[in-house]
């Protein structure tokens, strides 16, 4: 309508719109808004709406070439993170996420506890730098005994966590030791950061303590990263004797353990050990702990759990960041721990996981017999395969793409070369369990496809 009327005309009004295209008052009164937004129309209270004067843009190229001498070689390579080939194809099955599909977020719990948030008289007052008060006591009864409000940082999800105690610890150059593998956020948190990651091996009992503490002395590193619960990607949960074994290894080294918890809500119903701060009294243990994995992509709060001169510095740097994370989201996210919905969810969301994650496990098993389940996870968000000799995880991932299934190439998930060739499959952002097995079958055809051209 715009396009064929002039700059200075009048839009019909909003009642001729919701009569003419059959849509309601709040649809009107979003594409008005948006398109106000963009600049093609001017809104003007008591009058209507009117077509902007049309801006003629200059088809001019900037020059930025000069850029790449002054930003030098401190580049932040995203490609660990988001993949190379862009977005799939409408109808691709999503194996390669990381969050819970829309069906499995509690949406209402959400939208009400946001709505309760957003009534607050001071809810878009400044928040302190280390996060409302209320919150950081509820999660510091998350985190256990021993730990107070006092010794936690909210943060705008996990990645920010991470990526703050990492510049925060350690200089650029540093060593930073991880599981082999381990998460690819994590690598290129630290490689941001000026940071080295150094592998340490993991066997079925989690990370290995005794090559850990060879690492940490060939290394001398002073910063370790784990996950110890639900391990991503492989699923693994560290063994409750090597528990006191890795933050001893870490204390002998004056070192710090970044323990990234992001998936305790995460279980499939088994209980599983307290986390490495739990046995720590001496401020070696950070503990990282996140919202967003078992509610929402969008919920970005998370929490830092430390003692010592290590918080100081994670606050300073909080202040330095951003000053402080949003209040509205943390009112939210204050009302959604608060309330009995939240168990709930968490009870659900459990039964759920276990159910696709033995759906997904059955049907790569029954399609797929050379594919080797590494293990069947007792929590978390994916299955670690490894794929038969000789194979090429890359390509495997791009056939399965052509396939209409999304997977990641498991070489994402290590710091250095890679043992062998291995995909994470997901199975909790899919619509439910019926694509899960249908992924498994599109990608048996593409395993098929991949081993008659070799």
């Amino acid at each position: 309508m715009i396009d064929r009327l002039s700059p200075g005309d009048r839009l019909p009004s909003s009642r001729e719109l919701i009569r003419r295209f059959q849509v309601g008052p709040a649809t009107v009164s979003q594409a008005i808004a948006v398109l106000a937004a963009e600049g093609l129309v001017v809104t003007r209270p008591g009058s209507g709406t009117y077509v902007a004067a049309r801006v003629q843009r200059r088809a001019e190229v900037a020059d930025t070439a000069w850029q790449t001498v002054t930003l030098a070689d401190r580049s932040v390579d995203t490609r660990l993170l988001t993949g190379t080939i862009g977005e799939p194809p409408a109808g691709t099955i999503m194996l390669d996420g990381g969050y819970l599909h829309r069906s499995l977020q509690p949406t209402q719990i959400l939208t009400a506890a946001l709505a309760r948030a957003a009534r607050r008289p001071d809810a878009w007052d400044r928040a302190p730098a280390g996060g409302l008060a209320a919150l950081r006591s509820v999660f510091a009864a998350m985190a256990g005994d021993g730990v107070s409000a006092d010794d936690i940082l909210v943060t705008a999800g996990g990645q920010s966590a991470l990526s703050m105690a990492f510049r925060a610890i350690a200089a650029p150059g540093d060593p930073v030791l991880v599981e082999s593998p381990t998460y690819p956020g994590a690598i290129a948190a630290a490689r941001a950061a000026g940071l080295r990651p150094v592998p340490v091996p993991m066997d079925a009992d989690g990370l290995q303590p005794d090559l850990l503490a060879d690492a940490f002395a060939m290394t001398r590193a002073r910063l370790l990263y784990c996950q110890p619960t639900h391990h991503n990607p492989t699923g693994t949960t560290l063994a409750p004797q090597r528990r006191r074994q890795i933050v001893d290894a870490a204390r002998a080294a004056g070192a710090f353990v970044i323990e990234d918890d992001f998936a305790r809500y995460l279980g499939h119903g088994t209980p599983v050990p307290p986390p490495l701060l739990a046995g720590d009294r001496h401020g070696t243990v950070v503990h990282l702990t996140s919202l967003t994995k078992p509610a929402a992509p969008s919920l970005r709060i998370g929490a830092l759990v430390a003692r010592g001169p290590v918080l100081e510095r994670l606050r300073a740097t909080r202040l330095v960041d951003d000053f402080f994370v949003t209040r509205p989201l943390q009112e939210a996210a204050l009302e959604l721990l608060s309330s009995p919905n939240w168990e709930r969810h968490l009870r659900s969301l459990a039964a759920t996981l276990r159910e696709r994650c033995a759906a997904l496990a059955a049907a790569v098993t029954h399609q797929l017999p050379h594919w080797t389940l590494t293990r069947i996870p007792t929590g978390g968000l994916h299955l670690w395969v490894r794929l038969p000799y000789g194979t090429d995880d890359t390509v495997a991932a791009d056939t399965a793409r052509q396939y209409g299934v999304a997977v990641s190439a498991g070489h994402r998930y290590f710091a250095t070369e890679r043992p062998a060739a291995y995909l994470r499959l997901g199975f909790a952002a899919t619509a439910d369990r019926t694509e899960l097995t249908e992924a498994a079958r599109r990608l048996a055809s593409a395993h098929e496809q991949a081993a008659g051209t070799r």
